[in-house]
């Protein structure tokens, strides 16, 4: 299902189109529902878990006397492991509790790269192709920027569009964020790469939902 429906995906290429006019520069929107499963990745954080606490169990018994039969205990050990797979596997969003927070951003920026390779923003004959990219279980947004705008363009700038894609992601309303930060890119290759005769559509004006 989609994230956003028809009426805002027309608004948004529409945003896109208008900003492209001004500038010489290409602006492409992905949005992700999430960079990757994590499932073992949280599945690795799940098996550390219960070894721990199994390690925990095994010396309580030792201290209070109480004698577990080996065989038994392995197996609850293996009933522990599978239950917690099976409910990572049934409720894929707990993954997201298990898994710290630097691998999630590090994977979101992984997907953004290459849905900025995959999408062809770096094949623009002045390399001035920008991605804005939001992936939203992470709660991550970067904007990606080929090397001839980025020469010219500081973090700060490119800062200031995350904060109003990740602002508007966590109140619901990505639409406005992105009509707000294609408007924001504009201005910036605008002011660096402005239109002029000649130019050409070198990449789609839509938002891609992954």
């Amino acid at each position: 299902m989609r994230l956003m429906n028809e009426a805002d995906h027309k608004s948004i290429a529409e945003a896109i189109r208008r900003a492209e006019s001004r500038t010489s520069g290409e602006i492409y929107a992905v949005l992700a529902r999430r960079s990757d499963s994590y499932f073992y990745v949280a599945g690795f954080t799940v098996a550390c878990g219960i070894l721990l606490a199994a390690v925990f169990v095994a010396v309580a018994a030792h201290w209070y006397w109480y004698t577990v039969p080996l065989p038994v205990f392995g197996l609850a050990i293996l009933a522990a492991f599978l239950t917690a797979v099976l409910l990572l596997w049934l409720v894929p969003s707990a993954t997201l509790w298990l898994v710290p927070k630097r691998i999630l951003y590090r994977r979101a920026h992984l997907n953004a790269i290459q849905q900025f390779l995959a999408r062809n923003v770096h094949l623009t004959s002045e390399r001035t192709g920008i991605l804005l990219f939001v992936s939203l279980a992470e709660r991550y947004a970067e904007v990606v920027a080929d090397a001839g705008i980025n020469a010219k363009v500081h973090q700060d700038e490119w800062n200031n569009i995350v904060a109003i894609l990740t602002e508007h992601a966590g109140r619901d309303d990505l639409t406005a964020g992105f009509l707000m930060a294609i408007e924001k890119a504009a201005l910036l290759l605008e002011e660096h790469f402005p239109a002029g005769p000649g130019d050409i559509n070198e990449l789609d004006d839509h938002l891609v939902e992954l």
